[in-house]
């Protein structure tokens, strides 16, 4: 067999073009943000071995554009009324606190999912993400009288729709 075929990249390490774009669009953007649009002498070479790097070291995974639109909405307002509620217990420390650590079984199959739900989870009210096993999301709530439970299911239903994971999570 022939050196070249044996080099290949296995298809969850390949670099596609469109992948690259994408990745060089986000560090682009992500530049122009921290730099002020200056500076580009020295931030085009970062953002292209940023590309490069994360086209290379992140996992391969499969966005939903519908999943996307439903999901950037859902994350804006559940990230406004999470501080609020943040705000108000600051503002009246005489509001009920029953805080504890409670198991949420994950029904996502996906671990790029999986690690979507855990980052996301702090922005809904009253919840923390403290721990991720495998499909098992340990999550710091402050008040266990409130139906977190439900918010979590919601959650991770649009993860799921977000990595298109199509029938993944039923919620009860």
């Amino acid at each position: 067999m022939p050196d070249s075929l044996e080099r290949r990249p296995s298809p969850s390490r390949r670099m596609s073009i469109a992948r690259f774009s994408v990745h060089a669009l986000a560090f682009v953007a992500l530049w122009a943000i921290l730099a002020g649009g200056r500076g580009w002498s020295v931030g085009a070479p970062f953002v292209v071995l940023a590309a490069v790097t994360s086209c290379l070291v992140a996992p391969m995974s499969r966005w939903s554009l519908v999943g996307l639109a439903r999901f950037l909405p859902y994350f804006v307002w559940s990230s406004l009324r999470g501080g609020i509620d943040v705000a108000i217990r600051v503002l009246h420390p005489q509001l009920l606190i029953e805080p504890a650590l409670v198991r949420y079984e994950l029904r996502l199959d996906d671990t790029a999912a999986r690690v979507m739900m855990a980052d996301t989870v702090t922005l809904l009210p009253g919840t923390l993400s403290a721990d991720l096993d495998d499909h098992v999301l340990v999550v710091h709530v402050l008040n266990t009288g409130a139906p977190f439970t439900k918010a979590l299911e919601a959650l991770e239903q649009r993860i799921a729709d977000l990595f298109g994971l199509d029938n993944q999570v039923a919620i009860s």
